[in-house]
């Protein structure tokens, strides 16, 4: 057995150990069809306020300036599903304010980021020395056409990476290596002539397939807006304080979601209990004790007043 074969054998059984759903893997090159994509977007101010989005273009689209020397990306799906557990705070009945499945348990950042470092532990003890690093959605890196190169699944009309045995409640992480594996192929569109996600969007973000206008989304108004928010949009929340799920729970590859098995992803009993009375009379002391270590800390404790200033019901 090649060094190649061998080495594709061992990460994609090192991924499934760590707990990683899907692994695919592809050449690290320029994503020449991106180049394009990205620029149309930027040019039409889709990123809004997000200027951070508007540097660093040429590593976007290329791993090699992350990675000097690098051969592959791998790309790494990871289950973040909440199933029953989230009860009110997914709640679609309107009494009570909804955020992000995502976002309810610890932020995936570090839970994520803890694996990815073991995993080139594993790879160094295994192979010997290699140059690699590991990103979750930290650094610029186009994580859903890498994950659609290695075969993970395609995008999907709301933008994101859609899988046919799991829909989309998933986290995408990389680790950018100097080593030349096998790599995965794309798959096609399985979209097709549905626009769910487009008919259900209350801000008419997703302006047309594959193409999200960030500016308009509820997510980018309840976590990146930092200043207040646009009266215009003023009762189309739908109840969200932070983030929005709303393109993929109407999703029809969603019916395939499973509940993770991450106790880290995991809602405190203080946080699941939460109520909108509750958000209302919330301490900054109190938001920072049940939520350190959660990605609400993105908003800061006075986003989420804000957000919930601006959705609540008086």
């Amino acid at each position: 057995m090649s060094s190649v074969i061998a080495n594709t054998h061992l990460i994609k059984s090192i991924a499934k150990d760590l707990g990683f759903d899907f692994c695919g893997i592809s050449k690290a090159e320029f994503l020449e069809e991106e180049a394009s994509r990205l620029e149309n977007w930027l040019q039409r101010g889709h990123q809004g306020k997000m200027s951070y989005l508007e540097n660093h273009f040429d590593k976007r689209l290329d791993p090699r300036l992350l990675v000097p020397g690098a051969k592959s990306v791998i790309s790494l799906v990871y289950n973040y599903f909440p199933g029953n557990e989230s009860g009110s705070l997914s709640s679609s009945s309107g009494s009570e304010l909804k955020i992000a499945k995502y976002a309810l348990g610890e932020d995936y950042h570090q839970v994520i980021k803890d694996k990815l470092k073991t995993f080139l532990e594993r790879l160094k003890e295994t192979i010997g020395e290699i140059d690699g690093r590991a990103f979750v959605d930290s650094a610029p890196v186009l994580e859903r056409p890498w994950a659609a190169k290695g075969g993970l699944g395609w995008i999907g009309k709301n933008s994101l990476l859609l899988n046919r045995s799991m829909g989309s409640f998933f986290f995408l992480a990389e680790l950018i290596v100097d080593l030349e594996l096998e790599r995965d192929g794309p798959i096609k569109d399985y979209c097709g002539t549905c626009t769910a996600c487009m008919d259900a969007c209350p801000t008419d973000a997703i302006s047309e397939p594959s193409v999200v206008d960030g500016s308009k989304c509820i997510s980018y108004f309840t976590i990146e807006l930092k200043e207040e928010i646009p009266q215009e949009v003023k009762g189309k929340f739908q109840d969200w304080i932070f983030g929005c799920d709303i393109c993929q729970d109407v999703c029809p590859w969603n019916k395939f979601s499973q509940p993770h098995q991450e106790p880290r992803f995991s809602p405190s009993i203080e946080f699941a209990g939460m109520r909108q009375q509750d958000w209302k009379e919330l301490t900054e002391e109190t938001f920072n004790r049940i939520f350190k270590n959660s990605p609400l800390q993105r908003a800061k404790y006075s986003g989420m007043k804000r957000n919930v200033k601006f959705v609540a019901k008086t």
